[in-house]
């Protein structure tokens, strides 16, 4: 299954890029052994729209361009289920196992999601009940995503 990280803002050069993309490339190499593929990150800038719910809406639009048919939808929202680790893991391991093809995982701008992405999620997850920068939730879930790899593998990394 082919994992596209979807973020509205763009990461700028410095710490917090180096370290997510350090986190995406262990994932990139280990995840195609457990049948999870890297396949992009996928930013967009954020919408300059004059209401927030008209920047909802563009950015909505966006994501919908990232969709491919059949993909599974996972949002990041303060608001969404919390899951541990290997709960996490499961997640992505049941997709993987039902056949899905891709998946898309995405980190909304400053206002948040669009309320239409709710009703066609198929999974709406929290990375905790704090609010975290953009930057920090890039590199929690591209941890977790490598996290997630060598759970499934039974690799030692996650320890319990």
């Amino acid at each position: 299954m082919r994992i596209t990280l979807f973020a509205v803002g763009r990461l700028k050069a410095g710490p917090e890029k180096d370290l997510a993309s350090r986190y995406l490339d262990r994932f990139a190499k280990a995840g195609p052994a457990v049948g999870l593929e890297f396949a992009r990150v996928a930013e967009m800038a954020e919408s300059r729209a004059s209401s927030a719910e008209t920047r909802k809406r563009e950015e909505a639009a966006m994501l919908d361009k990232t969709l491919s048919e059949g993909s599974v939808l996972i949002l990041l929202d303060e608001r969404g289920k919390a899951l541990d680790s290997p709960a996490f893991a499961d997640l992505l391991g049941r997709y993987r196992d039902q056949g899905k093809r891709d998946m898309v995982i995405a980190i909304g701008g400053a206002d948040g999601l669009d309320p239409a992405l709710y009703s066609r999620a198929d999974a709406t997850i929290n990375l905790g009940s704090m609010t975290w920068p953009h930057q920090l939730v890039r590199i929690l879930i591209a941890e977790q995503l490598y996290r997630a790899v060598t759970i499934l593998s039974g690799h030692p990394y996650h320890r319990v």
